[in-house]
């Protein structure tokens, strides 16, 4: 335990037990175990929380590698539709032209 063998171990509590007093030893000693088990809990918990997000992290870096295997193809198809849209555009402007020209004939 931390390297401490149990000659040292008996010198601390000796120790302590002079500094503390013997009605406060029993109290100090709840609590720094109450302090330690919470620790515990709580780094055991942390530890969880990182390993469940790099499982899940590798998951998704998995998903997406079947996915570029299963369908090279569907890179394609995305950037078509880009390329679609920049081409409707100027139509779009021009339908729109002669629209105004009347009104303005009108006023």
């Amino acid at each position: 335990m931390f390297g401490i063998g149990s000659t040292e171990l008996i010198v601390i509590l000796i120790v302590a037990l002079i500094v503390i007093g013997p009605a406060k030893l029993p109290e100090m000693a709840k609590s720094l175990g109450k302090a330690l088990g919470e620790f515990r809990r709580v780094s055991t918990d942390v530890k969880r929380t990182i390993e469940m997000e790099a499982e899940q992290a590798d998951q998704k870096a998995r998903t997406e590698q079947a996915k570029k295997e299963l369908f090279p193809e569907a890179d394609a198809p995305q950037a078509a539709p880009a390329a679609a849209q920049k081409d409707a555009a100027p139509v779009q402007d021009q339908a729109e032209a002669p629209a105004a020209g009347p009104d303005k004939d009108k006023a």
